[in-house]
């Protein structure tokens, strides 16, 4: 009960201080198993594309979040866990250990996944060269559509460095579907989701 009334507060917070508009410009919101792959300059990334998302697909929908920050202290771990149904992703893995397994298992229990291909936040106005994760899961997972979203203005909202909110207009485009073609290489296949996602700018 506490969860899902904090998750309409945050929602309603979201909406107030950045308008949280969904352009579903290249697909419909449909409840299919998808991951959303999108630009990253935020950590409010993840609040941001959750918001957008209708209600029947923020229920089935999951986010990843950098395990170092989002669970620094026991609110922010409630909130991703609780609230976001967040897949932790850490960034200071040792050994042998896969990063794509929270995600791989998120996808074989049939939810649809977040990610940020960059990996880290970036600092320019075009995101920097995904790295190979989306690929190796668009291998592993033919049937799951791939779907590029860019998100505006958030950085703006949350600057890096500062802990209260600006309110600043922003919006999350979802674009057409791609695929992982038969025999495509994985940089040919990144540089075209790339690619995807940044033509949304211009929507």
């Amino acid at each position: 009960m506490l969860a899902k009334l904090m998750s309409l507060f945050l929602l309603g917070l979201v909406r107030v201080l950045t308008g949280a508009q969904a352009r579903w410009y290249g697909c419909p919101p449909k409840a299919e198993q998808r991951i959303y792959f999108a630009n990253h300059q935020s950590h409010a990334d993840l609040v941001m594309i959750w918001a957008a998302l209708p209600e029947e697909l923020r229920s089935i929908t999951r986010p990843i979040a950098a395990k170092d920050y989002w669970t620094k202290t026991p609110f922010r771990q409630w909130i991703t866990t609780s609230v976001f149904h967040a897949i932790y992703v850490d960034r200071a893995r040792t050994g042998d250990q896969d990063p794509l397994e929270p995600l791989i298992d998120a996808l074989e229990s049939g939810d649809s996944i977040i990610i940020f291909p960059e990996g880290t936040r970036g600092h320019a106005d075009e995101p920097q060269p995904f790295k190979a994760g989306l690929y190796n899961l668009a291998q592993k997972f033919p049937q799951v559509v791939l779907v590029p979203a860019w998100i505006d203005n958030i950085q703006r909202v949350m600057p890096k460095g500062e802990v209260v909110p600006v309110p600043i207009l922003c919006s999350v485009t979802f674009g057409a579907p791609i695929r992982l073609e038969a025999g495509e290489e994985r940089r040919p296949f990144l540089d075209r989701a790339r690619d995807a996602v940044m033509a949304l700018r211009e929507v």
